[in-house]
């Protein structure tokens, strides 16, 4: 345990933590948590993972608790306002679709490390006895002291009872996850801080026993706001159907330096060493982005495997060389971009011509209103198979790659492929 804090220290995988340097080198039970309340985690849920990994590999139990039952009620940490809450069929399919992921990265068969549903032994509480035994060992007053709490109030946004009292519930699953586990360690984002600590003070107090809590870093977006399921904007997500492996791999060759320094300390397992060479040889030749690439090819491979991160890196090297006829490319590469790129089919007759805002705005939704799209013509940064074009322009027969697809770009980055496919009567 001593060598394992240490490291993750080191990693900046440390927000907060109970321990002290009498940390005893002993094997530990420990949980956390994942909120069911979208059909996917994404990459500030990578983090848990990662943390679960690591404490694993030193030979520790690790316990994913799926928040089937908190879920139902809402988490009100970092919220500005009330949740909407989320029917429980929608919630089961959620559940459903997250234990699939976990089991694709952690190794439930070590030991005895497990995927749990929270709803299993909060369904068992009768309301009255939750309130006497548990709610009990809590005043309002150390409530109203929780950060996510006085976040709210202060910002003069109304708390429901029901998110008021979610502390309660986590507490509880920490409290049962020691009486029947043995779990003496809770982990989490840095704003579950609050959650965590009433847990550790709940078991204080109802069985006398001392346990800990350690909390990570928030992974942020560049306008500071967190990566969440229910947060406004785009997230990047594990699951390829949402973000795809391309979009996925282009996120992190498009982080900042500063970012990317961070960033495979965090979500890499690579050695200090290796790191330190890595900084080092990108600070003598930054625009090689050497930082970059090495963070999105291990952390690609680790969620995609190699294979499909082969076909992302064949896909990166054609969308972004300097040869500009796209039509030269093979008929098998035109289907990989399709497939591994942001695409969508399109059904059409046999003869057409599409002016381009049709195109952009009304066939693709690739930019959101004709407006976006008029000005990003005249600024010439729409181009059409790798040519840039104005407003003038209408899609033809004969500008289809391979007869079927055509390739939108905005800007140096920003791809979209359509795959026009006829209908015959």
């Amino acid at each position: 345990m001593k060598n394992l804090i240490k490291e993750l220290f080191w990693r900046g995988l440390i927000h907060d933590s109970t321990y002290n340097e009498q940390i005893k080198n002993e094997i530990i039970t420990l949980y956390t948590g994942f909120d069911p309340t979208y059909k996917s985690l994404h990459i500030g849920n990578l983090v848990a993972i990662i943390m679960l990994i690591h404490f694993q590999k030193y030979g520790n139990n690790i316990i994913s608790v799926i928040g089937g039952g908190t879920g139902i009620i809402g988490d009100p940490s970092g919220k500005n306002s009330e949740r909407n809450l989320i029917k429980k069929e929608l919630l089961n399919y959620n559940i459903r679709n997250i234990r699939k992921q976990l089991s694709l990265y952690i190794d439930f068969n070590f030991k005895k490390s497990e995927i749990l549903n929270n709803y299993e032994w909060l369904k068992k509480n009768l309301f009255i006895d939750f309130v006497r035994d548990i709610g009990k060992s809590f005043s309002i007053n150390y409530m109203l002291t929780k950060d996510s709490i006085k976040k709210r109030i202060s910002n003069k946004k109304s708390i429901s009872f029901t998110e008021f009292t979610y502390q309660l519930l986590q507490a509880y699953d920490f409290f049962y996850l020691y009486k029947k586990k043995k779990c003496s360690l809770q982990i989490g984002g840095s704003d579950q801080w609050g959650n965590i600590t009433s847990g550790i003070e709940l078991i204080r107090k109802k069985l006398g026993v001392k346990v800990n809590g350690l909390t990570f870093p928030l992974i942020t977006k560049l306008d500071g706001s967190k990566f969440g399921k229910t947060e406004n904007g785009e997230n990047i997500w594990i699951d390829p159907n949402l973000t795809s492996p391309y979009e996925f791999y282009q996120f992190w060759i498009n982080i900042t330096d500063d970012q990317a320094k961070k960033y495979i300390k965090i979500y890499t397992f690579l050695k200090k060493e290796e790191i330190k060479e890595i900084i080092d040889n990108h600070e003598k030749k930054p625009k090689l982005k050497l930082i970059q690439k090495k963070i999105a090819s291990e952390i690609t491979i680790f969620i995609h495997g190699k294979e499909i991160f082969n076909k992302v890196k064949l896909i990166s090297n054609i969308l972004f060389k300097k040869e500009k006829s796209i039509k030269k490319i093979s008929k098998k590469d035109i289907i990989y971009i399709y497939k591994y790129i942001p695409h969508k089919k399109i059904y059409i007759y046999n003869n057409f011509n599409i002016p381009i805002l049709d195109l952009l705005v009304n066939k693709s939704n690739f930019l959101k209103s004709k407006k976006k799209a008029i000005r990003h013509l005249k600024l010439n940064s729409i181009l059409i198979n790798k040519k840039i074009v104005d407003e003038k322009f209408i899609l033809k027969k004969n500008d289809l790659i391979s007869e079927s697809y055509v390739l939108l770009q905005k800007g140096k980055k920003k791809f979209f492929m359509i795959k026009f496919k006829k209908l015959f009567f």
